[in-house]
C-alpha cells in the first residue's frame, strides 16, 4: 500500500434503536482489504464529523499509513485534484526532489538544488565541526529546513500530506537537529537508529499540518539513510546469489550480500572518485567538463562539457575516464607519475609540482588553464586502490571469487556517469564489471520515492537489522591487498586479463 491513499466511501446511515457511533460509521465503510488494519482517526477530524457525515452520501477518505496501522486524516465531499507527497535526498552537495501525485500515482516532477549548508563548508567534515555549539547546530538545521520549505510551499505546500527523506549520518542529523558531538570521535557514536515517524510540524515542514514525514534510518555512523533507501530501491536483500552495491559521495559505501545477509564496508575514497580532490576539479554543472578525448592527430585533448559552454574545470564523471585516457596514451606510469618524454608537450610546473595541462586559459570561461597534477593523480590512484581492495576483502570475507558476483550496482551521481570500461582499466573494478555492472542513478532518491509508492517499514527494518559492518582501521588484510592495488590496474596483472590485451593494442607499456 502507498504511503497515502485516498478512496472513495459511502458510510451506512445511522439506524434508530443501535448504538450508533459516527467513527464506526466511516471505519466499516472502508474496503475489506483495509480492516485488517488498525484505523484510528485523530481528534480534529472526529470533531468534524458528524457535519461531514451528513453533507454527502459519499466522501472521499485520505489514509496514511504508519508503521503499525492506518491514520485517516481527513475526509474530502469532492474528490480533491491533487495529493501529493514529496521524496527528498539530502545530499552534501545538492538536495533532489521528486514529488509524487498519489492520485494519479505519478512523478510529476524531478529536480534538485544546491544544498545550502556548503556555505559553511564543502565537505561534511568542516560542518560536523562547526556543528559542535548549540547554536551553529540550530543554524545549519534552520538553512536547510528553509531551503526545502521554499521548495515545499512552491511545489504544493498543503496538498502536500507525506514526504520521506533520505540522507547520510551527517545530514539527517542536521535536518533532525540532533547533536553531532560523539558522531567526530571515537567510538563515532550516532544519536539514533529507527526514526519514528514524525508529524509535519514537529519537524517544522511547511506541507499540509496533518501530513507525515518519514527518515530512512541510520545502519551507522558510516552507512546513513541513503544507503538504506539505495539498498531499499535495488532489493538486494530480496536476490539469489551474490551481490555487489557500490555508492559512492562523501565516502564510498560498499555492500556485499543477497537474501542471507549483507556485508557492509566504507571508506574515504569518496571525494577523490568524484573529483573533490583535484585544483581543477568541481561540481557537475554547467561549465563542468564531462568527459575528454585524445586526438593524436591534432595532439591535444578535446572535450565535452555540461550545457556545451566553455569549460571552467573537470566534475568527477570525468575523472576517471580522464586517467585511463592518459594511462592508455602512454602519458602516465603504472605508478601515477608522467612519462616526461611522451608528455614533454603537456607538462609545466605548477607551484613547485608537474602538472598536465587539459585545457588553456584562452579556451576557458575564467581565462586560467585547467590541468591535473601529478600529486593528484596519486591520491586519486590510493582511491581507486581502497575501491578495489574493498570488493576484494569482502569477497574474501564471504570465501567468493569475483567470478561468482552475479551484479555490480553503482549508485549515485557518480554511479550514473561512471564509464565502467576505464574504471577497469584502472583496476577501480575487476574485469567481472565490464559486462555485469548496472549504473543506477540516484539509487537513493529513488528508493525514497520507492517508500512514497509502498511504505514498507518492515522491509526497511529488516534491511538495517541484516547489515554487517566491517571496520577497515583494524582489518590488516586490507592493507596487504591495497598495496598492490595502487598501481595501474593491478600489481598482479593475471587480474587483468583484457586489460593486458588492451594496453598491448597502444602505444602504452610493455608489461
Amino acid at each position: 500500500m502507498e504511503a497515502v491513499k485516498v478512496l472513495p466511501i459511502k458510510p451506512e446511515p445511522a439506524i434508530t434503536g443501535f448504538a450508533n457511533f459516527e467513527s464506526e460509521r466511516v471505519l466499516s465503510a472502508l474496503p475489506e482489504e483495509l480492516k485488517r488494519f488498525y484505523v484510528k482517526i485523530e481528534l480534529p477530524l472526529l470533531k468534524r464529523l458528524p457535519y461531514l457525515l451528513r453533507e454527502r452520501e459519499l466522501l472521499y477518505a485520505l489514509l496514511i499509513k504508519e508503521e503499525k496501522n492506518l491514520c485517516l486524516i481527513d475526509l474530502f465531499p469532492d474528490k480533491p485534484q491533487r495529493v501529493l507527497g514529496c521524496a527528498i535526498d539530502l545530499g552534501s552537495t545538492t538536495i533532489a526532489f521528486y514529488i509524487y501525485d498519489f492520485i494519479s500515482q505519478q512523478v510529476i516532477k524531478e529536480f534538485s538544488i544546491e544544498n545550502p549548508q556548503i556555505s559553511i563548508g564543502q565537505d561534511i567534515l568542516t560542518r560536523l565541526h562547526f556543528a559542535k555549539k548549540e547554536e551553529n547546530l540550530k543554524f545549519i538545521q534552520e538553512i536547510t529546513l528553509s531551503a526545502i520549505n521554499e521548495v515545499l510551499e512552491r511545489e504544493g505546500g498543503e496538498e502536500i500530506y507525506f514526504v520521506s527523506f533520505c540522507g547520510n549520518t551527517a545530514m539527517t542529523h542536521f535536518l533532525l537537529g540532533l547533536p553531532v558531538n560523539y558522531l567526530i570521535v571515537e567510538p563515532y557514536v550516532a544519536v539514533v537508529k529507527w526514526i519514528p515517524l514524525l508529524k509535519a510540524c514537529e519537524l517544522g515542514l511547511k506541507i499540509n499540518p496533518k501530513g507525515r514525514v518519514f527518515v530512512f534510518p541510520l545502519a551507522g555512523t558510516y552507512f546513513g539513510g541513503d544507503l538504506i533507501a539505495g539498498l531499499y530501491e535495488v532489493e538486494l536483500k530480496n536476490k539469489e546469489g551474490f551481490s555487489f552495491y557500490l555508492d559512492v559521495g562523501t565516502n564510498a559505501e560498499v555492500v556485499l550480500g543477497g537474501r542471507d545477509f549483507l556485508l557492509a564496508c566504507a571508506g574515504a575514497a569518496g571525494p577523490a572518485l568524484e573529483g573533490g580532490i583535484f585544483e581543477c576539479g568541481m561540481q557537475a554543472k554547467a561549465g563542468a567538463i564531462e568527459k575528454f578525448i585524445f586526438h593524436p592527430e591534432k595532439k591535444r585533448f578535446e572535450y565535452q562539457t555540461i550545457d556545451g559552454v566553455k569549460p571552467v574545470g573537470f566534475c568527477g564523471s570525468a575523472v576517471i575516464q580522464l586517467i585511463a585516457e592518459l594511462f592508455l596514451r602512454g602519458f602516465l606510469t603504472p605508478e601515477g607519475k608522467f612519462e616526461k618524454n611522451r608528455a614533454k608537450d603537456f607538462l609545466f610546473e605548477k607551484e613547485e609540482e608537474i602538472a598536465f595541462l587539459l585545457v588553456s586559459g584562452e579556451e576557458t570561461q575564467h581565462g586560467a588553464p585547467i590541468y591535473i597534477k601529478e600529486s593528484e593523480i596519486k591520491s586519486f590512484l590510493r582511491s581507486k586502490g581502497a575501491m578495489y581492495s574493498i570488493l576484494s576483502l569482502l569477497c574474501e570475507k564471504v570465501g567468493i571469487s569475483f567470478k561468482e558476483v552475479e551484479k555490480f550496482y553503482v549508485a549515485g551521481t557518480f554511479g550514473n556517469h561512471i564509464d565502467i570500461k576505464s574504471a577497469v582499466i584502472l583496476g577501480m573494478l575487476p574485469e567481472e564489471a565490464l559486462f555485469r555492472a548496472n549504473p543506477l542513478g540516484n539509487a537513493a532518491g529513488k528508493g525514497a520515492l520507492k517508500f512514497l509508492r509502498k511504505a514498507d517499514y518492515e522491509e526497511v527494518k529488516k534491511i538495517i537489522d541484516e547489515i554487517t559492518y566491517i571496520e577497515l582501521n583494524v582489518e590488516p588484510r586490507f592493507m596487504e591487498l591495497l598495496t598492490g592495488a595502487l598501481i595501474i590496474p593491478h600489481v598482479n596483472m593475471d587480474l587483468f586479463p583484457q586489460v593486458r590485451k588492451l594496453l598491448e593494442e597502444h602505444i602504452c607499456f610493455k608489461l
